[in-house]
């Protein structure tokens, strides 16, 4: 019996993993085909089977965006040990975009609202994101490889104007990062990295 309970348990672990990829795949593209019966069909599963991991719309968004706004998190966090700050933070935010993709497809697909009580669930992980990324620009800095006077918040800001100040479409990703490039160049500089007591 226990071992029954270990393989139905594990199976609806699957099921609900399967869901979540399904998920940013279909609905993260929005258009036409974007519903939840094509979430659960191609999952493998039938809709009953949706419904009871993701009782409403809502839930099914916020696991999806929870998980790629926590891998986004982990990524930030492990860039510490990477040689290029610049080539880093642009690998980033590209994976980023990607993410700004998969949420504005899921938006308009199942006409779900971020409202300011939803934005504080992912407060945590923001926060780690922003620490990583003044690490990150504070050692570039020190390297002299990014211009001084720049955070994690400018960053940030600019990648979302860039990326909400186009409409979807087929050539959006493409047009974003080309942009998001010129920026990040911006940053770089070629100089002495500062000394300290040297004035």
């Amino acid at each position: 019996m226990e071992t029954r309970k270990r393989k139905t348990r594990s199976d609806s672990l699957k099921n609900r993993e399967r869901l979540i990829e399904a998920a940013k795949e279909v609905l993260g593209s929005g258009g036409p085909d974007a519903s939840l019966e094509a979430v659960a069909r191609r999952a493998g599963v039938g809709i009953g089977t949706l419904y009871r991991h993701f009782p409403d719309r809502e839930a099914l968004f916020h696991a999806v965006f929870s998980r790629e706004l926590e891998q986004l998190a982990d990524m930030a966090e492990a860039l510490d040990d990477r040689d290029d700050p610049v080539e880093t933070l642009r690998g980033w935010l590209h994976a980023n975009v990607a993410l700004v993709e998969t949420k504005r497809g899921m938006l308009g697909a199942l006409s779900v609202v971020m409202t300011e009580e939803s934005k504080q669930a992912y407060a945590e992980l923001s926060n780690r994101i922003n620490a990583a990324l003044n690490r990150l620009l504070s050692r570039g800095v020190q390297r002299g490889q990014v211009r001084d006077g720049v955070s994690a918040e400018d960053v940030l800001q600019t990648m979302y104007a860039l990326c909400y100040a186009r409409p979807p479409g087929q050539a959006w990703r493409s047009n974003v990062l080309r942009l998001l490039d010129i920026f990040v160049d911006g940053l770089r500089c070629d100089r002495e990295p500062p000394q300290a007591g040297r004035g």
